[in-house]
């Protein structure tokens, strides 16, 4: 019968190097206290890497810079997986998501129907700000973004080249979902996100 530490260190060597590994991912091997302490003894080893709390990684090892850790996005996507919880980009992440702006935020700031706080990852750091259900509605992958990032900008300062870029990647959008979205947004945000459809119905 292999310990608790060698059945969790068995099945992180079968991940690819990179793939992020969270405690809730062994909790069958064990007690979660259990867990939490083999995994400290792996990163002791080396087997892993801490990249925020309660989430590791499988360190990939670049010759030129050493350990490549996870980006804040990852980590969020993972947080965000562990604790079933609902997120949205907003503010500069939704731009910089969906190319209008090509800085990359320092720090990441999505809303969620979970509970608000700060991790810090590397030099970044990621930040859930409790919001409405209303917020999180929206079902479009390009829809929600764009609601978010246009608040950003914020109205009447959408420059015509930020207009029809985003009317240009709602085009990309399911048709059902961006009509269910479009009612979410404030008025100003609807009458941009409808120039999608009527391009697309003439």
């Amino acid at each position: 019968m292999l310990s608790i530490e060698k059945q969790i260190e068995k099945s992180i060597k079968s991940k690819p190097k990179g793939a992020l590994v969270l405690p809730d991912d062994y909790l069958s091997y064990g007690s979660s206290d259990a867990v939490r302490k083999a995994l400290d003894r792996l990163q002791d080893k080396q087997v892993i890497v801490r990249v925020a709390q309660g989430i590791y990684v499988r360190p990939k090892i670049s010759k030129l810079i050493g350990v490549l850790t996870p980006s804040a996005e990852e980590v969020a996507a993972a947080i965000a997986k562990r604790d079933r919880i609902k997120t949205l980009p907003t503010g500069s992440y939704a731009l910089n998501a969906l190319g209008l702006s090509t800085q990359v935020p320092m720090n990441i700031v999505l809303l969620t129907d979970g509970s608000p706080r700060e991790i810090r990852v590397g030099k970044r750091k990621i930040k859930f700000k409790k919001t409405t259900p209303k917020n999180l509605l929206a079902k479009g992958k390009i829809s929600r973004l764009v609601i978010q990032a246009l608040k950003e900008i914020g109205n009447g300062k959408v420059t015509t080249e930020e207009e029809n870029k985003i009317v240009e990647l709602l085009k990309k959008e399911d048709e059902n979902d961006l009509k269910h979205d479009i009612k979410l947004a404030p008025v100003w945000v609807q009458k941009i996100m409808q120039k999608a459809l009527i391009d697309g119905e003439k």
